[in-house]
């Protein structure tokens, strides 16, 4: 698991910052119906931002962390992956995930961040212009993923993605796919995460380079992997920093500027 159950955004809240926020059900073109939670700007800048969890789907961590991105300027959606196996309604604490992860495919997960994005640039009053995706852990390697969709990103951000490897669901590897990534990526690593190695980091940066990605990495020397977590005090200036270049990335690749 990425996070504890507890867990949440170490971000703080802006009073006044999100003109609204709402459950949604959407659905995939082959006819998925998933749950997503949306919020958004009190003033539309042009910017959307797809939030793709953890292995727990849309947990109340995620919720929070679009409440944060809509204060800050950034419409935000985040989705579930378990329509297809555990419906659309809420699930609490109690509510047994791995089974479903194992049933989760590349196929399934691309269907539905390509309805996310049409919801969010058609559906949602025309606000996004310029679209990212961000995603933790599982979610991180979705998210450097979802660059090969073609659907005209603005860019990509991954917390703790692993880059190499197999992945689950039939994913391919990052790392092996960079040639046909068609946007920018931002890449926030913990530098003593167990999961993603330095020398796979390494791979994928290169790899990136090879295929001429606009891309940026920053890695947080002695931060384990879910430091991105309110409870972590002692990484608390990483998660500052983390924050800060995912506002940076967004505000540097919309064409509007998102207000600071």
């Amino acid at each position: 698991m990425c996070f504890d159950l507890d867990s949440r955004p170490p971000i703080p809240a802006i009073a006044g910052g999100a003109l609204d926020s709402t459950d949604l059900t959407l659905e995939a073109a082959d006819g998925n119906r998933f749950r997503a939670f949306r919020a958004r700007a009190t003033t539309a800048s042009g910017a959307g931002i797809i939030i793709l969890p953890d292995v727990r789907g849309l947990h109340p961590f995620y919720e929070e962390l679009a409440l944060r991105f809509a204060e800050n300027g950034v419409d935000a959606l985040a989705i579930d992956y378990f329509g297809r196996t555990a419906g659309v309604s809420k699930r609490g604490d109690e509510f047994e995930h791995m089974p479903h992860v194992e049933q989760v495919t590349w196929t399934g997960v691309s269907a539905d961040v390509r309805a996310a994005a049409r919801h969010l640039r058609m559906d949602d009053e025309r606000r996004v212009e310029a679209l990212f995706t961000t995603g933790f852990c599982f979610g991180g390697r979705l998210a450097f993923l979802t660059a090969i969709l073609g659907l005209d990103l603005a860019g990509s951000i991954g917390f703790y993605g692993i880059p190499i490897g197999p992945g689950r669901g039939g994913a391919p590897a990052p790392a092996e796919v960079t040639d046909q990534m068609s946007n920018p990526l931002l890449g926030l690593w913990a530098g003593a995460d167990r999961a993603t190695s330095p020398e796979a980091v390494a791979e994928f940066d290169t790899a990136l380079t090879r295929s001429g990605v606009e891309h940026r990495f920053v890695s947080f020397e002695g931060a384990p992997h879910s430091f991105f977590d309110r409870k972590a005090e002692q990484f608390a200036e990483a998660s500052r920093q983390s924050w800060d270049e995912m506002l940076t990335f967004v505000r540097g690749h919309t064409p509007s500027p998102v207000a600071g």
